[in-house]
């Protein structure tokens, strides 16, 4: 911490110490394989516990098996009548092969004046954000208006089965009282052009977010040998189910989240839309255009095959795994639709899934981001949207907690950040953190 060389410990803020936790938390390869490889999340658990109880706090360690760790701990606010609000992250990521980056994805590197590495965008970023204002506000002295419980999940890029579902449905008691949570993907900013041909800085607040349904068609025929004409071959069923299905147009609906963004969109650049075309206007928002168009209807995208065992043997059985995403209030359509595609001799397994959320675009929680926002950005613009993917949120939901994506980073104009999740190269630039860790602290202090 060369910056802070002159400073008392209670002097530290949280933007002098984001850039160092997130290379620390980036240097722990928690990769997530969705399966019982990997190499979990207890060291990185173990990292956050060091780094609470370094200012005080007494955290709690929960594992759901071993090795699958969170960390969970509450701060006392200025009135614990107020419904708590939970700031959470996960501590796991997918995993990289270091062949296609540029530089080793779990050594941290700093290149570019940005942090390289495999969680530098989802999301030890926020994690670092989340745990560097942490130890400011305790260090500090001061409460926060109400309480807040701090979350760092194990698991969520397996559908946090083994992290926030796990300690909501055994450990509810952690979350006691709270009403409402932030997390990741929300609050980063795009830059679109002005119908002065000047440039504007929209950061998308993330409202709502579409429902899960991993699936696995399994179509099943006659096994025979391979030279012989077969009028019922399972890899022919599942080839033909798979093709209705891709082919299949999901109507369009655009939610109040959608509108608003593209109403705010258009308010903003001139450039209009319709009810059948967002295309011209969705161009201008660089890599998060992905997010949006994903948002605009239901999906259903194939994934993984699995067939046969032999050249000449024409298998039994065929498979494929399915990645659906719903909007709200689509669940039930859009498995009927995937059912009536597959067909007779096509078997459709829910593998896993998970609710779609929506929440208020407006309210005090609402107004105090954007007020956080503001404090460091004046001139932006905060906009609505409703995330493609999924977030811890969901497993929050269960207990009636209402969340946000709220990790607020200040962006380059030409860094495709968006395609990075997931993606190779991932990086966030340095002044990103330290202006979100900013953010986030006036948010704590005005929550």
């Amino acid at each position: 911490m060369s910056d802070t060389n002159n400073t008392t410990t209670s002097d530290v803020k949280a933007r002098d110490e984001v850039v160092r936790i997130c290379q620390d938390l980036i240097g722990i390869d928690t990769s997530n394989y969705g399966t019982d490889k990997g190499p979990g999340e207890r060291k990185a658990a173990e990292y956050v516990m060091s780094q609470f109880a370094e200012v005080g706090l007494e955290p709690e360690l929960l594992e759901s098996e071993p090795g699958r760790a969170s960390v969970v701990v509450r701060i006392e606010g200025e009135d614990s009548s107020r419904g708590a609000l939970v700031v959470h992250g996960h501590l796991d990521v997918v995993p990289a092969n270091a062949d296609d980056w540029q530089v080793d994805p779990f050594a941290a590197e700093i290149k570019d004046d940005c942090v390289w590495g495999r969680g530098a965008v989802d999301m030890k970023d926020m994690d670092a954000m989340i745990i560097a204002n942490v130890r400011e506000l305790v260090r500090s002295g001061k409460k926060p208006p109400r309480d807040l419980i701090i979350g760092m999940f194990a698991d969520e890029e397996a559908g946090g089965i083994k992290g926030s579902h796990w300690l909501v449905d055994n450990r509810p008691d952690l979350f006691e009282g709270a009403s409402e949570a932030i997390s990741e993907v929300g609050g980063y900013s795009v830059t679109v052009p002005t119908k002065t041909a000047a440039q504007q800085r929209v950061y998308l607040l993330q409202t709502a977010e579409k429902g899960i349904a991993w699936l696995r068609l399994v179509a099943h025929g006659r096994a025979g040998h391979g030279s012989v004409p077969n009028d019922a071959n399972a890899v022919v069923r599942l080839a033909e189910a798979i093709a209705r299905i891709s082919a299949h147009p999901w109507p369009r609906e655009y939610i109040a989240s959608v509108s608003l963004l593209l109403d705010g969109l258009c308010d903003i650049t001139g450039i209009g839309y319709t009810s059948d075309d967002a295309s011209e206007l969705l161009q201008h928002i660089g890599g998060a255009r992905g997010f949006v168009e994903g948002t605009l209807r239901d999906t259903a995208n194939f994934t993984m095959l699995d067939s046969g065992y032999k050249h000449n043997v024409i298998p039994q059985t065929a498979s494929a795994s399915l990645d659906c995403r719903f909007l709200p209030g689509h669940e039930d359509d859009l498995m009927n639709v995937i059912r009536e595609l597959a067909g007779e001799f096509v078997e459709v397994e829910v593998l896993h899934h998970d609710i779609a959320l929506d929440a208020p675009v407006d309210g005090p929680l609402v107004a105090k981001m954007r007020s956080a926002v503001a404090a460091h950005d004046p001139e932006a613009v905060v906009l609505p949207y409703c995330l493609s993917g999924g977030t811890d949120n969901k497993a929050l939901k269960k207990l009636g907690i209402t969340g946000y994506g709220f990790a607020p980073l200040k962006l380059p104009a030409d860094l495709d950040f968006a395609p990075m999740f997931h993606g190779i190269d991932e990086r966030v630039p340095l002044e990103s953190l330290r202006f979100g860790a900013d953010v986030l602290g006036e948010f704590f202090r005005d929550c």
